[in-house]
C-alpha cells in the first residue's frame, strides 16, 4: 500500500489543525505515523492519554477497562476528525503514545454493537 510518507491531519470539528499524521509504517489495517502537534493538540491530548491507559494496549498494562476506553473514545470522536489526504474518513480508532499516532480507520461508520 503507498501509504508511507503521506500525510494525515487531525482536526476539530471547526476545522482547525490538531496535527500532522506522517506515516511511517503500513500494517492492514492500521497505520502508524510521527505526530507533529499544533499548541491547539494540548486541548485534547489528555482524551488520548486516558485512551490508551484504559486500552491496556501497552506492555505491561492493566486488562482493558472497556467502559473507559469506549468514553475516552466518544470524548475524542466528539472533538476530533481525521482527515486522510483525500478528506475526511467516516470513522477511526486513533492511540497517541507521546509523538507516536496509529489508527485505523474506515470510509463507513463502524457498526454499532448493542
Amino acid at each position: 500500500m503507498g501509504f508511507l510518507g503521506e500525510t494525515w491531519q487531525l482536526r476539530d470539528h471547526a476545522g482547525g489543525l490538531l496535527a500532522d499524521l506522517i506515516v511511517t509504517d503500513a500494517d492492514f489495517p492500521w497505520l502508524t505515523a510521527r505526530l507533529e502537534s499544533t499548541p491547539a493538540f494540548e486541548v485534547v491530548r489528555p482524551l488520548f492519554i486516558a485512551e490508551l491507559a484504559a486500552s491496556g494496549v501497552e506492555p505491561g498494562d492493566e486488562a482493558p477497562d472497556w467502559e473507559a476506553a469506549d468514553t475516552a473514545y466518544e470524548q475524542i470522536r466528539a472533538a476530533t476528525v481525521l482527515h486522510a489526504p483525500g478528506g475526511p474518513v467516516a470513522e477511526f480508532l486513533m492511540h497517541v503514545r507521546g509523538n507516536e499516532a496509529w489508527w485505523r480507520w474506515s470510509d463507513e461508520p463502524f457498526d454499532e454493537q448493542d
